[in-house]
């Protein structure tokens, strides 16, 4: 295996690797980046999560964090990987871009690889991310003056045409699904994509929309996931609020906005019944640990 262009800059937040294969000896693995995968040559198959499909030239894959993965080279492949950490946006403060950036790395790392198999269900797009994929590597390797600012609204663009088409091939691939073997599914997407809007995940609502009375779709959920809606609302938004505490400098009562909370006491009175702990300690416990 021949591996080139393995560099640890950005502060470790970006990083690219280049491999040309005949043979992956890599065994398969977890890791703690984002990774964008792009095929630049060669086919074989690419096992995601235990799934195996078959890849070719000029395909592209994502990775979320917790995500495994290995190839199975059948010809010489060439690989670029974009790597990748939230840090890399860091320099988007600003509301409520940082927020809307949030939300989008958060459905990333809680519907990892939904469709398993290349992202990309329109072509055009597929030219846009690969003319992205080519100005990265340019910027990366010149670091000319504002090359990371480049790089990170490339990166940003990227994500964001990878997460529209991954949205459509999950809705396409959900109505050729029976609804009553995906309904349970079709309601943790909903939820989970319309957490930041309270009014969207009332059980009022959810009846409405999937079409069953509202003790109906209470006792249904109960019954697949062993918890109240109610239940498994809060506690998805503690994973984002952990998540937040973690990851971003964003103020309690920020994040308590963020995810529809009326206040920051209400938010830090929910977090301390999960967590036997205010967000304030979690983060200075968070600070201390490091």
């Amino acid at each position: 295996m021949q591996m080139f262009m393995n560099r640890y800059t950005l502060h470790e937040t970006f990083i690219v690797h280049k491999y040309v294969v005949d043979e992956w000896e890599i065994q398969p693995s977890d890791h703690n980046y984002f990774e964008i995968i792009f095929v630049e040559k060669g086919f074989g198959y690419h096992t995601i999560n235990n799934v195996r499909f078959p890849y070719k030239e000029n395909d592209i894959f994502l990775l979320a964090p917790e995500d495994t993965h290995h190839f199975e080279i059948e010809k010489r492949s060439s690989f670029t990987y974009f790597k990748f950490t939230e840090l890399l946006f860091s320099s988007k403060i600003n509301l409520p871009d940082r927020k809307f950036w949030l939300q989008r790395i958060e459905q990333l790392l809680h519907h990892p690889n939904i469709i398993p198999g290349d992202v990309i269900c329109h072509e055009a797009d597929r030219s846009i991310i690969w003319d992205i994929h080519n100005l990265v590597l340019e910027e990366f390797k010149s670091e000319k003056v504002y090359y990371q600012e480049i790089i990170s609204n490339a990166i940003s663009t990227a994500l964001s045409i990878i997460v529209r088409n991954i949205s459509e091939k999950y809705n396409s691939n959900q109505k050729n699904v029976p609804v009553n073997s995906a309904k349970i599914d079709l309601i943790l997407s909903h939820i989970r994509q319309h957490v930041y809007d309270n009014d969207l995940t009332k059980i009022s609502f959810l009846s409405n929309k999937f079409n069953m009375s509202q003790s109906s779709i209470s006792t249904y959920f109960k019954r697949k996931t062993g918890e109240s809606i109610h239940q498994y609302v809060t506690k998805y938004k503690m994973k984002l609020v952990e998540y937040r505490l973690q990851h971003s400098e964003f103020t309690i009562a920020e994040i308590a906005y963020q995810l529809g909370y009326t206040d920051e006491s209400h938010l830090t009175k929910t977090f301390k019944k999960h967590f036997s702990m205010s967000p304030k300690q979690y983060r200075k416990e968070l600070a201390f640990s490091e």
